[in-house]
């Protein structure tokens, strides 16, 4: 077995084992100093590598935008369809006549597949319900999914993702209720907090007086910046100290010196690029100023339903110019910073016993270049979360 990514960015070593107790790892080296062992799992021909992390989904909603995708097809705007309450406005309607249960189930289908692709931690936003009740009922949904599906989930509340319907031509009112009902209402299900702050959403002043809110609770800051126009929205968030900003597509020179000095991650969404027909993130900007990036499927029902996050690190590199290194720590231990998570995405002494074990295509060798080079390839041979096998199965 071969622990791709150890210690430290790479930390490759050939021939490597991984020993386990409980829910830790203990011991990481090469197999011939491996110590003694009650029982073994054999990933010879496959490459180790932590547990993957999926740090931006969108992945609790009920409906389908199968609708909407032709319309974009046809040369419809994304933008104009939100305005006709298409977009995230009709996934909206549908979620908030779901269930708990129905939500529950659906993601948690969602998340087995991620976990059948060797995802052992995916981040779950709020944001198709709007209200105080379907907020709720949203994060409460994700939490539940990820223990029915056997992953760590970490929840951000997203309750400014667009004005619902009923706040229409009242934004003021909507932010009021984000900040003095939703937020105290959710705050102690969700671990972040995150905001859509682009044309068409919210303003960066509301985006600061919102993300500044959920800040003072306690919550970690996340943002949507920059995706469709320039706004000064991933300054902004890096000046409150955001774990990340996301999407970039439009982010300019100082929005990119304002996440290195903050240590704000960028976040990379190739899945939502690929959908939009968007211009490329400016990844080697991006990379000389030293801001570190993550890769994740934002895998939601309309602008990016991707839910391979494999898949999405190839695109990284072929549409983005991300190094197979740089996208391999982008779904593992960069992706864990971003949610706090400084033991997962990592093989090492102490980091948390998730493990996937992916077998190159046939006839290549065994490198961790060929898990990304093959769009979708990679054979997973086995899943380990929190040191029990949970694929292949059963």
């Amino acid at each position: 077995m071969d622990p791709s990514l150890g210690t430290g960015a790479w930390g490759r070593i050939e021939d490597g084992a991984v020993a386990l107790s409980g829910d830790r790892v203990v011991w990481v080296g090469k197999t011939a100093n491996c110590p003694d062992a009650t029982e073994i799992i054999d990933g010879s021909g496959c490459v180790g590598l932590p547990g993957l992390v999926d740090c931006h989904t969108h992945a609790v909603w009920a409906g389908s935008r199968a609708v909407e995708f032709e319309r974009r097809l046809a040369g419809e705007n994304y933008t104009d369809i939100l305005k006709e309450g298409g977009g995230i406005l009709s996934t909206v309607r549908n979620t908030r006549q779901a269930s708990l249960e129905t939500l529950t189930e659906l993601a948690a289908s969602r998340l087995r597949g991620m976990r059948s692709r060797g995802v052992t931690t995916v981040e779950i936003k709020s944001g198709y319900g709007l209200s105080p009740e379907a907020e709720e009922r949203c994060l409460r949904a994700a939490r539940l999914a990820g223990e029915a599906a056997g992953v760590h989930v970490s929840t951000t509340f997203l309750g400014a993702h667009t004005v619902p319907g009923e706040h229409r031509g009242h934004r003021a009112r909507y932010v009021r209720q984000v900040i003095e009902v939703q937020l105290p209402r959710v705050a102690e299900l969700a671990d972040a907090i995150d905001a859509y702050v682009d044309v068409g959403a919210f303003s960066v002043q509301e985006g600061r007086d919102i993300l500044g809110a959920g800040r003072d609770l306690g919550l970690a800051v996340r943002i949507h910046a920059e995706q469709i126009a320039y706004t000064g929205a991933a300054e902004m968030a890096s000046d409150l100290g955001a774990a990340s900003a996301d999407h970039l597509e439009q982010i300019d020179a100082a929005g990119i010196r304002a996440m290195a000095a903050n240590g704000t991650i960028g976040v990379l969404l190739p899945g939502a690029m690929l959908y939009l027909s968007d211009p490329c993130p400016p990844v080697a900007a991006m990379r000389r100023a030293g801001v570190r990036m993550a890769v994740a499927t934002d895998l939601n029902p309309g602008t990016s339903p991707v839910s391979d996050l494999w898949i999405c690190a190839t695109l990284s590199c072929v549409m983005m110019g991300l190094t197979v290194e740089e996208a391999l720590c982008g779904i593992t231990s960069i992706a864990a910073d971003v949610l706090g998570k400084p033991d997962r995405g990592r093989l090492s002494p102490g980091s948390a016993a998730d493990i996937v074990l992916a077998r190159p295509a046939p006839g290549e060798p065994v490198e961790p270049a060929v898990l990304v080079q093959h769009m979708g390839s990679p054979r997973i041979e086995a899943v380990i979360v929190g040191g029990a096998q949970v694929e292949p199965s059963s």
